[in-house]
This record gives C-alpha cells, structure tokens and sequence, in this order.
C-alpha cells in the first residue's frame, strides 16, 4: 500500500514554470514505476509524463516532450514534474500514479495499469 500527496500547483502565466511534487508513503518507493496524469474539464484523463522505478528511463507525451521534465528523489520518496513554457492548454488537475513493477527500466502508459492515485493538483495557466 502507498499514498501519493501531491503539491506544487497553482496560478501561472503563459510562459512561466511550475514544478508539481508527489510525495510517497511507504519504504518501498523503490519498486513503484510512477506517473503523471492530467484531467481538464470535459476531458478525458491523459497521460503526461512516466519514469521507471530506476529513474533510468523516462518517457513523455508529445505535447509536453521538451518543456516538461519528471525526476524522482529515492532519499526523499518524491517524484517531481517540472513544468517550464507553460500554455493555456496545459490547464488540467494533476495526478501522481505508482504501479510496482519487477522491472527496474520498466515504463506505464496506460492509466488502467496504475494502481494507486493521489488527490490531485490543480494548475491553471493564464494567456
């Protein structure tokens, strides 16, 4: 079992940074594969960024690939989204995901695989 608290949203012009942390629960951070999630209004739930439980492998959305970066801290059982040249687009709420995985470099895409959540960061950027 894990939980997964995420901060760091808020209000951001267009063209500015947020960076967005999920802090997880538990001691076995290291064997959870982690994800980025977000969800706008009428809109489905759309993957945004992924990184193995190495943190040796990332992977991103076409639409965020080059402005957003995800890293992960072991010392500190915290993954985080850095988020630069923010768009209006990028308005959503945010969500953290872990799935174990055996794998060390393994990837997830796909939101039906992960099996814990967190509540959510609200990010709103402004034109």
């Amino acid at each position: 079992q894990v939980q997964l608290v995420e901060s760091g949203g808020g209000l951001v012009q267009a063209g500015g940074s947020l960076r967005l942390s999920c802090a997880a629960s538990g001691r076995t951070f290291s064997t959870y594969a982690m994800g980025w999630f977000r969800q706008a209004p009428g809109k489905e739930r759309e993957f945004v960024a992924a990184i193995s439980r190495s943190g040796g492998n990332t992977f991103y959305a076409d639409s965020v690939k080059g402005r957003f970066t995800m890293s992960r801290d072991g010392a500190k059982n915290t993954v985080y989204l850095q988020m630069n040249s923010l768009k209006p687009e990028d308005t959503a709420v945010y969500y953290c995901a872990a799935v174990k995985t055996l794998g060390a470099q393994v990837i997830v895409v796909a939101p039906a695989t992960y099996d814990y959540w967190g509540q959510g960061t609200q990010v709103t950027v402004s034109s």
